[in-house]
């Protein structure tokens, strides 16, 4: 009886902080965009001369191109969500300038942080 309430504890926090990861990693994705503000316009400036003008766009450019697919896109939010692996706050920037949808981009990352969180958690509630 109690561990059944243990269970449902950790199964309410994973899916609390599941929906605050996922909140918090919506806001630099809606800075990023494009048309939202300096932010976008920092990470996707081009160089002047040959060098790179924003640190980000060193890491930014490659993860840009490979979320502005749809196929690879969302499998690589879900990965990053999941696993860490590429950084998710890099995920997210990169999404915002490659114009990742929304919705799509929120699906992916909630779903791969419940996954994350109830491996990490759940194992310690049922011993």
């Amino acid at each position: 009886m109690v561990a059944d309430h243990v269970v449902q504890l950790v199964a309410f926090a994973v899916l609390g902080l599941a929906l605050g990861q996922t909140a918090g990693k919506l806001l630099p994705l809606e800075s990023t965009r494009p048309a939202s503000g300096p932010l976008g316009r920092w990470i996707v400036r081009r160089p002047r001369s040959g060098r790179v003008t924003a640190p980000a766009a060193r890491w930014a450019a490659p993860i840009r191109r490979w979320l502005s697919r749809r196929r690879t896109a969302l499998p690589t939010v879900l990965v990053s969500a999941t696993t860490g692996i590429p950084p998710s706050a890099m995920v997210s920037l990169a999404a915002g300038t490659a114009g990742l949808r929304r919705w799509e981009f929120a699906t992916m990352c909630l779903l791969g942080r419940l996954i994350r969180f109830a491996v990490l958690a759940l194992p310690a509630a049922l011993a």
